[in-house]
């Protein structure tokens, strides 16, 4: 049987699963919940193939907190790629495929050249990579928090606060930055696809 984690996953999901599973594990060692002798001496594929499964698992749990803390951050800047493309490339204005929707465009392009396709993939995987780990950082920092009083170390504790809160935070706003480059790259790609606005018509028409 083969098992194989494609780039969309690896990053959407297994990434930011991987987070979690760090600051499970550190929780759980902390309060002598598990034991990480034990598991280092499990069987090696084993362990890895459970790891995998672990965090690819973790991050699809988590993704509602990823598009939640996504709603709840302030947008700093409005992000409009159709008007910032037509802006760029104003001989575009009157192409019909530029109003039609951005995942439909990039099924087109998938269709037209699954090669070009990989580039919005890999921008869209890494906004969402990016989206998706905010939650176990922010998760970290409230960890951190709580150390700063039952730790031995308080100033690490309140570093480490510090850092983590600052980074989820960072976190959403690039992720939402890698989102608008998708967006513009599809609309880019789609410039150059023979027919594409023929294509959209005859598919509003049916």
């Amino acid at each position: 049987m083969n098992f194989a984690i494609g780039v969309f996953d690896l990053f959407t999901y297994t990434i930011p699963g991987a987070l979690y599973l760090g600051l499970f594990g550190y929780v759980g060692a902390r309060f002598d919940w598990i034991d990480p002798a034990a598991a280092g001496r499990a069987p090696v594929v084993l362990l890895v193939i459970a790891l995998v499964l672990v965090t690819h698992l973790l991050g699809y749990l988590g993704y509602p907190l990823g598009a939640a803390i996504n709603r709840l951050v302030t947008r700093r800047r409005d992000r409009r790629p159709r008007q910032e493309f037509l802006r760029r490339n104003p001989e575009a204005r009157d192409r019909a495929y530029v109003e039609a929707d951005p995942h439909l465009l990039l099924s087109v392009i998938q269709l037209h050249d699954k090669d070009v396709a990989v580039e919005v993939t890999r921008l869209r995987a890494s906004g969402l990579m990016l989206r998706n780990s905010a939650p176990p950082l922010l998760l970290g920092a409230l960890v951190a928090f709580v150390e700063i009083f039952t730790g031995s170390k308080p100033v690490l504790a309140v570093v480490s606060l510090l850092l983590l809160a600052v980074g989820s935070v960072s976190l959403v706003a690039q992720g939402r930055k890698m989102g608008h480059w998708a967006s513009i790259k599809t609309l880019e790609l789609c410039f150059w696809i023979p027919d594409i606005d023929e294509r959209l018509a005859v598919q509003g028409d049916s």
